[in-house]
This record gives C-alpha cells, structure tokens and sequence, in this order.
C-alpha cells in the first residue's frame, strides 16, 4: 500500500522562508504526476502547485513565483521550496498525486506564518 508522508512544516515569520517533504512509500511515485494542495481554517482545499512525472510544473496564481515544486523520482520525494511567506500562506499543507486520489490523503504539515 502506498503511503506519503508529509514533513517540513513549521511556524514562521512573513517574507520566511520553508521547505516541504512529500516522502512516498511503494513503487508507483515516479509513474504518477504529483502535487501539493493546502486547506486554510474554514476555507476548501485546493491545489497549490503540480509537477508531473516528467518534470513539468504549474503554480495557483497565488503562490506563482514565490514557490518551487520539485521531484526526486530516486528518493521517492517531491519538495514545495516556499519563499517570502505572508499570513495568507497558513494552512495545513498536503501531498497527493494529480489528480488527487482519496486513497493518498494523510495528516499533512501545519505551515503558520505568523510575526
């Protein structure tokens, strides 16, 4: 059974910076696109930025030009490098793949900017 497993998460100040963990257990990760998603309190879920299987990326206008996705298809790990964080940013922070699978969803890592 594939599992993944998110870490990285953290509290910090806005314009800070953090960089995010998606470990994936199991062989399907490097045959599969990815992405990051996050849900705010009261607020939906809803996807921050995709990477497929080959390397090519898409960002929500929101984040686009502040955060980076990659992949290492080697280690069965994708990253969210996020920069110049502001408070907007707060949400627990998921990996699934793309589209996202009801099967993939875990605990998450809390992501708080905050002064």
């Amino acid at each position: 059974q594939v599992q993944l497993v998110e870490s990285g998460g953290g509290l910090v100040q806005p314009g800070g910076s953090l960089r995010l963990s998606c470990a994936a257990s199991g062989s399907i990760f490097s045959s599969v696109n990815m992405a990051w998603y996050r849900q705010a309190p009261g607020k939906q879920r809803e996807l921050v930025a995709r990477i497929t299987r080959g390397g090519t990326t898409n960002y929500a206008d929101s984040v686009k030009g502040r955060f980076a996705i990659s992949r290492d298809n080697a280690k069965n790990t994708m990253y969210l490098q996020m920069n110049s964080l502001a408070p907007e940013d707060t949400a627990v922070y998921y990996c699934n793949t793309d589209p996202a699978s009801h099967r993939y969803w875990g605990q998450g890592t809390q992501v708080t900017v905050s002064s």
